[in-house]
């Protein structure tokens, strides 16, 4: 299990969820713990509402990144056919899990990186091919490359995820506090070039950025108390291990303190240096 695997399952088990994506919030909604879920079944909602209605026979979707399989469990409880991808046996576990439980079931995950789908059974399969927060992991030329074999003619691309901003690199206290993600001017440039109308753009960022101060009280109302009562009670009854510890994970803990708790990881940090869109593409060969 590599660390991100490990930050998901673990952000899953504190928060009781069953997606690992952000949640949307707005004046209607309190920003809280307990109304997490709530949130992310808005931002699923929001994916289901880009996909398209009744067709002439069954709407198959692939997700990748389908991290627990709740987003499939939906499709299929919808009269989708969906299957998966995720490159976590952990998060591949519990989403086979998840579906086993659905009658009638005949979803797939396949469990590797997108870049490694074994496209050579799977072409033209899918009508819609959607990341829900996984595209930012993927390697742009790789996805346009294999997404024209994935879907049939006319299909839809859809892609739900935060993007770098022009501010990116521009050195200011907050910047880098937030990995991840395509530039945005970039992207756009080359889906200009690339096979796919875009149908739509929605721009949820400030819908977005609230989270950033949750996982900001999970880190200080939670995980810092209870690491640092761990650290106390290790130093006091294993002093030699934990200065063992200490030494060798010296330099991985100075990087978390300052990525988490220099105080420049806020909801205007990430406002600043992202920009998250629903985007719907058709697929035009």
């Amino acid at each position: 299990m590599d660390s991100r695997e490990l930050g998901l399952v673990v952000a899953q088990q504190l928060l009781d969820v069953d997606d690992l994506h952000y949640g949307l919030w707005d004046e209607s909604l309190e920003l809280t713990l307990a109304n997490v879920p709530i949130a992310q079944q808005r931002y699923t909602e929001l994916l289901l509402s880009a996909l398209p209605g009744a067709a002439p026979g069954p709407v198959r979707v692939l997700d990748v990144g389908c991290g627990t399989g709740n987003l499939i469990a939906h499709l299929l409880e919808r009269g989708y056919l969906a299957d998966g991808v995720s490159p976590s046996p952990g998060l591949t576990r519990l989403a086979r899990k998840r579906l086993e439980r659905i009658a009638g079931s005949t979803a797939r995950i396949f469990e590797c990186k997108f870049e490694d789908l074994p496209v050579d059974s799977l072409e033209h399969r899918y009508d819609v091919v959607l990341f829900g927060e996984s595209f930012q992991y993927i390697e742009l030329e790789s996805a346009l490359q294999l997404l024209p074999r994935l879907l049939k003619p006319g299909a839809q691309l859809v892609i739900c995820d935060f993007f770098k901003t022009e501010h990116h690199g521009d050195g200011q206290p907050g910047d880098r506090t937030f990995g991840g993600g395509h530039a945005w001017r970039a992207f756009n440039e080359r889906m200009r070039s690339a096979p796919f109308a875009l149908e739509r753009d929605e721009d949820i960022t400030l819908r977005v950025s609230p989270n950033v101060e949750l996982v900001n009280q999970v880190l200080e109302q939670r995980l810092m108390p209870a690491a640092g009562t761990l650290g106390e009670y290790f130093a006091s009854n294993y002093p030699k291990l934990a200065w063992v510890f200490g030494r060798l994970f010296r330099k991985k803990l100075a990087k978390l303190r300052r990525k988490y708790f220099s105080g420049h990881r806020t909801a205007a940090t990430f406002e600043r240096y992202k920009t998250y869109h629903l985007l719907v593409y058709r697929f035009r060969p």
